[in-house]
C-alpha cells in the first residue's frame, strides 16, 4: 500500500473506531435524548441557513460547465430547501421509536419466554454524490435508530455537506450525545470509498446512493454488507382504460416535476388502443415544458416528429428532460418491457380498470408499484418515513424507501425462572 493509501486507511480506521464507541452510547440513549438531538439539529440548520447557502454557492461555482440543469438542481440548496431539511429532521423525531420494539414474543414448554427485539445495526457508512440533503436525511435516520454514521459526500457537494454536518454536530452536542455519532470524511478522495468498502468489523452496513457506476463499484468491491440503492429507471404505463385527463396530469408531474430525482419517470409505455388519441397530446404538453423524446417505431408512426430511440435508450436513466416512449399491447407486453429494460425501482399504471391494475401491480418485481399516481411519490417523506436514504431493491430484508425500520436488526431475549438443561 502507498503512503497516501496508508494515510487514508489510518484516517478511516480512526473515524470508524470513534463511531463504534459513539454508537454504543447512542444505542443506550433514551428516545427523548435522541429526539432532542434532532430538534436541536433542525434549529441549527435554520440558524446556519446563510452559512449553508454560502457553502452551497461555493459548490455551485465549482461545477464544470458540462453539468446539465438537472444535476445543478440536485446540488442546489435554497432557503426553502434548507427549511425542508429542518422540518424533515423534526418529522423523523416525531416518528415512533424504532429501537426496543418487541417484534415477536412467545413461550415454550421449557418455561422460557422468548422475545425478538429491534436493535440498532451499529455503524453505517453512507456514500452519496451530488445531493447534499442526503447527508441530513442519513444523519437524522441514524440518530433516531441508534446508529452512528460516517458520511462520504461527493466532491461537487463537499462544502455543502460539511456545513450540514456541522449543524448535526450542534444538535448532538446540545443533547449531550457524542459528536462522533455523525462524522464526515475529510475529503471526497475516491480512496476513502475503497477504504470504507474494506472496513469489515468497523462498519456494519454500507449504503451507496448515487449513479450506476458508484453502486456497481460498491457491489463489486465491498467486504461489508451493502444495502444498494437502485437506478431510477422508472416506467409509467398508460393503460387503454386510463382517464386521459388523469394520464396527462400524472405523466407531466412524473417526468417534469424534478427530472433529476430517482423517482422521475424515464419511460412512457402507452397502450396501442389509446395511443393514437392520447400520445400526440402527451408529447405536445411535455414538449412545451422542455421535454425531448426517444421513441420506438410504433410511437413514431403516430407522431412522426419524435426522435428514433437508439438501442440503449430504454436502458438509460436520463435524470434530465428526456423521455423514452414505447407503444405496447396490453399489461403483459408492458410488464415484459419493464423486465427487459427496468431497474426494479418504481413502476406506475394509469388505469380505470381495477383488474388490469391488479395484474400490473402483481406482475412486477419492482420495489414500489403505483396505481394512478406519479412515480415522484417514491420518497420516504411521502411514505411517512420522515426521510429516506435510498430505494432498496432485490430480495433483501429492505425494499423500497430505506427508513428507520430498515436501519435496525434484532436480538433475541430469553427470560427464565432459573431453568437449566442438565
Amino acid at each position: 500500500m502507498s503512503e497516501a493509501g496508508e494515510d487514508v486507511a489510518r484516517i478511516l480506521v480512526g473515524l470508524a473506531e470513534k463511531a463504534r464507541r459513539a454508537s454504543r452510547s447512542l444505542a443506550r440513549a433514551s428516545e427523548d435524548t435522541r429526539n432532542l438531538a434532532l430538534f436541536e439539529a433542525a434549529k441549527a440548520l435554520r440558524e446556519r441557513s446563510d452559512a449553508i447557502g454560502a457553502a452551497n454557492q461555493q459548490d455551485l461555482a465549482g461545477l464544470s460547465e458540462d453539468r446539465n440543469a438537472a444535476f445543478r438542481d440536485r446540488l442546489t440548496l435554497t432557503p426553502e430547501r434548507i427549511e425542508v431539511m429542518a422540518r424533515g429532521l423534526e418529522d423523523v423525531a416525531r416518528l415512533p421509536d424504532p429501537v426496543g420494539r418487541i417484534l415477536a414474543e412467545w413461550d415454550r414448554p421449557n418455561g422460557l419466554h422468548f422475545r425478538r427485539v429491534a436493535t440498532p445495526l451499529g455503524v453505517i457508512g453512507m456514500i452519496y454524490e451530488s445531493r447534499p440533503n442526503v447527508g441530513a436525511d442519513a444523519a437524522a435516520l441514524c440518530i433516531k435508530s441508534g446508529n452512528a454514521v460516517i458520511l462520504r459526500g461527493g466532491g461537487e457537494s463537499l462544502h455543502s455537506a460539511r456545513a450540514i454536518q456541522a449543524a448535526m454536530e450542534d444538535g448532538l452536542r446540545a443533547a449531550g450525545l457524542d459528536e462522533a455519532c455523525v462524522q464526515i470524511l475529510p475529503s471526497a478522495d475516491r480512496a476513502f470509498v475503497g477504504a470504507m468498502l474494506q472496513a469489515s468489523g468497523l462498519i456494519d452496513l454500507i449504503i451507496p446512493r448515487g449513479g450506476k457506476s458508484l453502486v456497481e463499484r460498491v457491489q463489486r468491491e465491498a467486504r461489508v454488507p451493502v444495502l444498494s440503492h437502485a437506478d431510477g429507471l422508472n416506467h409509467t404505463y398508460v393503460h387503454a382504460s386510463a382517464d386521459p385527463a388523469m394520464a396527462r396530469k400524472v405523466l407531466l408531474d412524473a417526468k417534469m416535476r424534478r427530472t433529476g430525482v430517482c423517482g422521475a419517470t424515464e419511460t412512457l409505455l402507452i397502450d396501442a388502443a389509446i395511443a393514437p388519441m392520447l400520445l400526440p397530446l402527451l408529447v405536445q404538453e411535455l414538449g412545451a415544458k422542455g421535454c425531448s423524446f426517444r421513441a420506438d417505431n410504433r410511437a413514431r408512426a403516430i407522431v412522426p416528429t419524435l426522435e428514433a430511440a437508439r438501442a440503449d435508450d430504454f436502458r438509460t436513466e436520463w435524470l434530465d428532460s428526456v423521455l423514452s416512449i414505447a407503444v405496447v399491447d396490453g399489461v403483459e407486453d408492458a410488464l415484459d418491457h419493464i423486465v427487459r429494460h427496468g431497474s426494479s425501482h418504481t413502476e406506475a399504471i394509469i388505469a380505470e380498470d381495477a383488474e388490469a391494475a391488479a395484474e400490473f401491480l402483481n406482475g412486477t418485481d419492482s420495489a414500489v408499484v403505483m396505481w394512478n399516481a406519479s412515480t415522484q411519490f417514491c420518497d420516504g417523506g411521502e411514505f411517512g418515513f420522515g426521510a429516506e436514504i435510498g430505494i432498496a431493491t432485490g430480495r433483501m430484508h429492505a425494499r423500497g424507501p430505506v427508513g428507520l425500520e430498515q436501519l435496525t436488526c434484532y436480538r433475541y431475549e430469553v427470560i427464565g425462572t432459573g431453568q437449566v438443561r442438565g
